[in-house]
């Protein structure tokens, strides 16, 4: 994928640039070495790398404000940046770029249990949320898979759900409030620790917008009381077709699980080498988990079961204790980190309707034969957030080069059939030239408008987003 080569005036500015910022912020905040810099020339979008001019990592929403003074003054192109894990590609550098990272902004500022609030600086990981209120019995819902390292900050941009999104939502269905640096270096307050703020919804705005609008420096969390229980069942069935249609029968019939996640063949065998859950030996497996009382836990299971047994299952597996529950889960949380030990792959994140489940896994079986590359395929199956794992080798000529067109061709299909490009990754550099095939002109055009008035200079994370010639023109117009 093409990224914009770096301005020579800015490479010319570098010295004065690096002065400016050491200026209004301590020295060890300010990274100009280029073997210091190489650190953050990708994110986990690996396939793509690109040193950025200048890395600043600044540690109060203070020192943010002062560097993007700065760079707006200079005309130097900023990339927020959270914990890296961004898989589209979106905190990806450009090299006239300033990477501003927030990393050193990870401290809880405030507690509020009456009210189910907390409020913490944005550069805080998603696990330690929890792991901040966890000793009061609450805990904040959203788990995307990278969770141990994700960064709220890159959670808000890209509006992340994880596992038990089916009950609890995405980011931004948990999102209170937040602090946010323009470009121009003003720091505004959106939302705050209530159910609706007055007003234009900007906090709906901001949430998703993958760092085009401002950089989220504090953000204000729902947290809630944790469940008095959870139970797992484990389900195989002998086609990925079949376990969709179970999926699709599932959420037909009335019941919220508080997750369903699914994992084809060869998702199964990989993370059952690796982890040792001990999973059947079958064509795909769906983990359903509920929660609740004793009670509510057996009547929804009953359902489910009752269900699942209409389609055939090869087993049904119900978790009894702690244990047996952590080993339904333990291949599934070991899923992308197993399937990269056999090679080199790309996660997709298209969203689809439920009752499309098996139609689009079985068009992707059908695409892996003609791409002759083969697919994972492992997903929040309960919303319809599907992600492909497409495999292939990094070291071999053309490689990279099918395994894009392929995932363009499920992106696509996930639009085709009544989904969209992206559920929780984002857009990033991934999809944006994607965006005229969800997109009519008059859509985008209302898109790039906003950004025109949060960052006319268009200087905020550049090539994201929309396709890159477009951004181009926009951002050379502004200057």
């Amino acid at each position: 994928m093409e990224m914009p080569e770096p301005s020579p005036r800015v490479l010319d500015q570098k010295t004065a640039l690096v002065a400016a910022l050491q200026a209004v912020l301590p020295a060890e905040s300010v990274i100009a070495d280029e073997s210091e810099t190489r650190a953050y020339e990708c994110d986990a979008l690996t396939a793509y790398k690109c040193p950025p001019l200048v890395v600043v990592l600044p540690a109060s929403t203070q020192e943010v404000a002062a560097a993007l003074k700065v760079c707006h003054r200079m005309g130097v192109p900023v990339v927020p940046r959270g914990s890296g894990t961004s898989l589209a590609g979106g905190a990806l550098p450009t090299a006239d770029c300033v990477i501003l990272g927030t990393a050193r902004l990870n401290n809880v500022l405030e507690t509020d249990y009456d009210n189910r609030v907390i409020r913490v600086q944005s550069g805080r990981t998603n696990l330690s949320v929890t792991g901040a209120v966890e000793e009061e019995d609450f805990f904040y819902a959203p788990d995307p898979s990278s969770q141990l390292a994700c960064a709220i900050a890159g959670n808000i941009a890209m509006n992340s759900g994880g596992a038990h999104c089916l009950k609890y939502g995405v980011t931004t269905n948990n999102l209170l409030g937040v602090r946010m640096v323009t470009i121009e270096g003003e720091v505004l307050d959106i939302g705050g620790a209530h159910l609706d703020a007055g007003g234009l919804d900007l906090l709906g705005l901001i949430c998703g917008s993958e760092g085009q609008l401002g950089v989220v420096t504090e953000a204000t969390l729902r947290i809630l009381r944790k469940p008095e229980g959870a139970r797992p069942v484990l389900m195989g069935f002998d086609s990925s077709e079949v376990a969709g249609a179970c999926v699709s029968d599932i959420i037909k019939a009335g019941v919220l699980p508080v997750a369903i996640e699914f994992m084809d063949s060869l998702c199964i065998r990989v993370t059952d080498q690796f982890s040792g859950a001990g999973y059947p030996d079958c064509e795909a497996l769906l983990i359903v988990e509920v929660e609740g009382s004793d009670i509510e836990i057996e009547e929804q299971l009953a359902l489910i079961l009752d269900i699942a047994r209409k389609h055939n299952p090869v087993e049904l597996r119900e978790a009894k204790t702690g244990d047996e529950a952590a080993r339904i889960w333990l291949g599934r949380k070991s899923a992308f980190g197993a399937m990269g030990r056999i090679n080199d792959y790309m996660c997709l994140d298209g969203t689809i309707p439920v009752s499309e489940l098996p139609r689009v896994l079985r068009r992707i079986g059908e695409m892996s034969q003609e791409f002759g590359l083969e697919v994972g395929n492992v997903f929040h199956a309960g919303d319809g957030n599907m992600h492909p794992l497409i495999l292939f080798d990094a070291n071999k000529p053309g490689d990279l080069e099918t395994c894009e067109a392929f995932g363009a061709e499920i992106l696509k299909l996930c639009v085709e059939v009544g989904g969209c490009l992206t559920g929780e990754h984002g857009v990033g550099i991934e999809k944006r030239d994607l965006m005229t095939y969800q997109y009519a002109p008059a859509d985008l055009e209302a898109q790039m408008a906003v950004k025109d008035v949060f960052d006319p200079g268009w200087l905020l994370n550049p090539a994201k987003v929309f396709p890159l010639q477009t951004s181009q023109t926009r951002r050379l117009a502004a200057q």
